[in-house]
């Protein structure tokens, strides 16, 4: 089928999905045009698939053709709509964040569900995260607590703007700052006490880069995704060293982990004088985050 020939919402469903298939699968195809056409129509997924013999509008119908031009690059569909959903929230993306997966949305959750945030404190909780990106955690958490001071960091300014930008446009109050933290001469912006710290640091590792999509290695942020391999824990332990003398006692550590250093990562924290370590699996069973608590 021609791209030009992309009236109805049928024909645009047969031209992604016979274009994307072998790149993506079709699964994933499927998946991608119905998150394309979502997003251009305002439909939704149902209402796409029920009114299929439908035709498109006609300014709908002159973008497709490009974007799948985009995506048959390996384009990440996010990146071309330039923006996606993180538990519930609109978030911008762009090539300087990267892309807010399902399984920070359960790190997110695990955290919302502790017993520290349900303790009503004179004072608000302070919460930390690590490497914001997008500002999904930061944001998140602070849409669904009442009584929380929020505070986000990143070593990139691109990926910071774009942070305050979604914190505007979901009305979250978040504190930004530019602070790389392998560097402790740049904590000056954080040096505060704090109930909670929370990370996704970067944890790809060489090896895994080889087993990853091109979607994700050849498009998304670098220095938000790899680590040496002869390091692959650099950021923990520069998180959780700076988590010791940070975090109050009973405060709590939250890491999104590679599920490749489960164990590793529990031991590093152990050492480290961390108490109650709890090692938590994804919804694909793959050791997924990991809580401790400040001894």
């Amino acid at each position: 089928m021609l791209l030009c020939c992309m009236k109805t919402i049928k024909d645009a469903v047969l031209s992604f999905k016979k274009q994307l298939n072998d790149l993506y699968g079709p699964q994933e195809a499927e998946a991608i045009v119905m998150l394309v056409l979502q997003e251009l129509t305002g439909m939704s997924r149902a209402k796409i698939k029920a009114f299929e013999d439908d035709e498109l509008p006609s300014e709908t119908a002159d973008k497709l053709p490009q974007i799948l031009q985009e995506l048959s690059t390996g384009r990440p569909v996010q990146y071309i709509l330039g923006s996606t959903e993180f538990y519930g929230l609109p978030f911008l993306v762009n090539a300087a964040t990267l892309i807010p997966r399902p399984e920070t949305e359960e790190l997110v959750a695990w955290i919302l569900e502790s017993q520290k945030l349900k303790v009503q404190d004179q004072r608000p909780l302070r919460i930390l995260d690590i490497g914001t990106g997008t500002g999904c955690i930061a944001i998140t958490l602070s849409k669904n607590t009442t009584n929380a001071y929020v505070s986000a960091i990143d070593i990139s300014p691109e990926a910071l703007r774009t942070a305050e930008r979604n914190a505007i446009i979901n009305e979250a109050k978040v504190d930004f700052h530019n602070v790389d933290i392998l560097d402790k001469n740049s904590y000056q912006a954080i040096n505060n006490s704090y109930d909670i710290i929370v990370s996704n640091p970067p944890y790809v590792t060489p090896a895994d880069k080889l087993r990853m999509h091109a979607n994700v290695t050849d498009f998304e942020p670098h220095t938000a995704l790899f680590v040496p391999e002869e390091d692959p824990l650099k950021f923990y332990i520069a998180i959780a060293d700076f988590a010791n003398t940070q975090l109050d006692k009973d405060g709590l550590l939250f890491f999104e982990i590679n599920e490749a250093f489960g164990k590793e990562t529990s031991e590093m924290l152990i050492a480290k004088g961390f108490d109650k370590i709890e090692l938590r699996q994804d919804m694909s069973g793959r050791d997924r985050m990991i809580k401790a608590i400040k001894a």
